[in-house]
């Protein structure tokens, strides 16, 4: 018979859902293959040569190339993968050089921890570059390498572009199907949002059609900017993404109605979802019924813009009528160039690359004056911990205790009852694949995969044996610990919630959204370029939500309290595109002074939340004609304004 915990056993929520596996895609088998061959080759090439060490050097590389091994397109693979090996081998250069030098390597290996973390704050290339930067830097001023000083650097650099040369063998037969099943893939989840528009998952579908378009938007612009002629495949790929953003911007509309779309309209999304993954090129037939109303007129018409952008072999963005609607990127010099002084003069990188310097110089001081064998594993551990756009560092150095444990107990096993030698490589062929196929359920199980990998290469290269599993724990639980006190709890803004700050910034951006998109003279690629950033930055506002939730009280209490506003701004941007699509569709446009007054409550909204931190009630005079366009947007302000926090 079963039996309900004591409440005083009950785990608390926060710890629940930092154990919980995440939601993850099918495992990844090309990826899992590449990992089981980059590690495991290298390996045997160095025993076969007589030169372990070596082998197990570059199966070092290869494992942060198998960390980095997550792009879909060819082209991204080559930045994600090429680039952070460079940063990588410049850190461990940097590393040796300064081995056994007392307080010049604890000097050195600090300055290196500022600036990666500060280019760390760039983006996702750039932050596994100053990842590897340090990691690697760690490493050298950590560990004796074999060899002369540039030996490590190459070995290392060389199993990483192993592993770019398995994920690009198949670019010459394939190039270009990651990023046509991307756009595909956009197209269905916009498919699986129109089915649930009179539904109670439809925010939840509208969240996961704003993650594909991000995604695919960042792929086909990342490799178009590469490109500075115009790509006709490039062109047609973003033809084709913009053509599905009528079709979103209807959904809000038809949600309003409340009532079921025909199912022959999603289907309709579906088939124009398989003609873009074949790369059809003629005409497409569409099975729609016949509109009755505005919003299936606008939902018909859509789709049939859709439809005849994706039947065009060779549309172009400047007289087709198909608008670019967030531009061409700028050149790679420029960006870069861009990125490089926002480095330098953002308060945000200077801020996390001191945090993660003071953490990593705490740590160099700590095993230079305390004899702790094999130290550099407390700097690795820091590193890992305090990544920036990692999630949250509390539960970050808690997954990471936790999962070092369950490595240990795999490591524990393979060190005790296998043979050192030849058996090292398939034990790595096969404890390798769980890294990429464990990583996307969340970092304490990438952290169980990679620690008996780690560590059985650790041991080929200093022959510890199981002698260096304890070691291992602590200086992990060492590395957790400075990185909870330094990183953490001494700076107050990691552990104060940063929903409301940023949920302000999207209520402001928000009451702008509203005051362009009825003005007649607003173009229409500036307000699709608005309404797109609006939902990219409330996609980040419940990132940050569910990172909060992770944390202990009372940040994750107060982080709760915030989600009934989430859902409610996510609304008023829905209600405004469902006004503007009504408009569009010949309803009468509303007042200045509706539109006036809807955005200065949203401004009152806005410059509310940066002054708080417990909600409250606000009462909303909000007045218009009742079958005024803006009826709806009104009700929904008005809604937002009302929300309380419980006490």
């Amino acid at each position: 018979m079963s039996r309900e915990f004591p409440i005083g056993l009950t785990p608390p929520d926060w710890l629940v859902r930092n154990l919980r596996p995440q939601a993850a895609p099918p495992v990844n088998r090309p990826a899992v293959a590449r990992a089981a061959i980059a590690m495991s080759l290298p390996l045997a090439v160095g025993l076969a040569t007589g030169h372990p060490a070596y082998g197990a050097l570059a199966s070092m590389g290869a494992l942060s190339g198998v960390i980095g091994d997550t792009a879909a397109a060819y082209r991204m693979r080559i930045l994600n993968i090429a680039i952070p090996q460079f940063f990588g081998a410049l850190g461990v250069t940097l590393g040796s050089l300064v081995f056994g030098h007392g307080w010049v390597a604890v000097a050195a290996v600090t300055g290196v921890a500022l600036v990666s973390g500060m280019i760390s704050t760039i983006g996702a290339v750039a932050s596994v570059s100053g990842l590897l930067l340090l990691l690697n830097s760690v490493i050298g001023a950590g560990l004796p390498l074999p060899g002369a000083w540039w030996l490590a650097p190459v070995l290392m650099s060389g199993g990483g572009l192993l592993v770019l040369a398995l994920a690009l063998l198949a670019w010459p037969l394939r190039s270009g199907v990651p990023e046509r099943a991307s756009v595909a893939q956009t197209y269905r989840t916009v498919a699986e949002l129109l089915a649930a528009c009179a539904t109670d998952g439809y925010e939840d579908a509208r969240h996961a059609v704003t993650q594909s378009l991000n995604q695919s938007y960042d792929l086909v612009l990342a490799r178009r900017a590469r490109h500075h002629g115009r790509s006709p495949e490039l062109v047609r790929l973003l033809a084709q993404l913009n053509a599905i953003t009528p079709v979103v911007e209807a959904a809000p509309a038809a949600h309003q109605t409340g009532r079921p779309l025909p199912p022959e309209v999603p289907e309709a999304v579906r088939h124009l979802a398989d003609a873009i993954e074949t790369g059809y090129g003629g005409p497409i037939g569409l099975t729609l019924p016949t509109p009755t109303g505005q919003t299936s007129r606008a939902v018909e018409r859509a789709l049939r813009h859709a439809a005849e952008v994706i039947g065009t072999r060779s549309p172009d963005l400047r007289v087709s009528g198909v608008e670019d609607r967030l531009g061409r990127p700028g050149a790679l010099r420029v960006r870069a160039a861009g990125a490089a002084r926002d480095v330098v003069l953002s308060a945000t990188s200077w801020r996390y690359g001191l945090r993660l310097a003071l953490c990593i110089g705490l740590a160099q001081v700590l095993v230079s004056t305390v004899p702790v064998p094999r130290s550099y594993w407390v700097a690795l551990t820091i590193t890992f911990v305090l990544k920036p756009d990692f999630g949250s560092v509390f539960s970050r150095a808690l997954l990471r205790a936790l999962g070092t444990v369950a490595g240990l107990v795999v490591a524990a096993a393979v060190l005790v009852q296998v043979p050192r030698g030849w058996w090292d490589v398939p034990v790595i062929l096969l404890l390798a694949p769980l890294i990429p196929a464990f990583t996307p359920r969340g970092y304490g199980y990438q952290t169980a995969a990679i620690t008996p990998v780690i560590l059985l290469l650790s041991d080929v290269l200093n022959h510890q044996g199981a002698a260096l599993l304890l070691p291992r724990l602590l200086d992990s639980l060492m590395g957790c610990g400075i990185a909870l006190v330094a990183g953490y709890l001494l700076w107050p803004e990691s552990w104060h919630t940063r929903v409301g700050d940023r949920l302000a910034d999207a209520v402001a951006d928000t009451a702008r959204y509203v005051e362009s998109a009825f003005r007649p003279d607003t173009e229409g690629a500036a307000r699709a370029r608005m309404r797109r950033r609006l939902y990219r930055d409330l996609s980040v506002v419940r990132t940050e939500f569910q990172r909060a939730l992770t944390e202990p009280p009372p940040t994750g209490r107060r982080a709760a309290a915030w989600w009934p506003l989430v859902v409610a701004v996510e609304r008023i941007v829905d209600a405004t595109t469902a006004a503007r699509v009504h408009i569009k569709q010949g309803a009468e446009p509303p007042s200045a002074a509706e539109i006036s007054q809807v955005a200065v409550q949203l401004k009152e909204l806005s410059d509310g939340l940066r002054r708080i931190e417990t909600l409250y009630a606000v009462r909303t005079d909000l007045s218009g004609p009742a079958d005024s366009v803006l009826e709806p947007l009104r009700q929904e302000v008005a809604a937002a304004r009302a929300i309380t926090s419980p006490k």
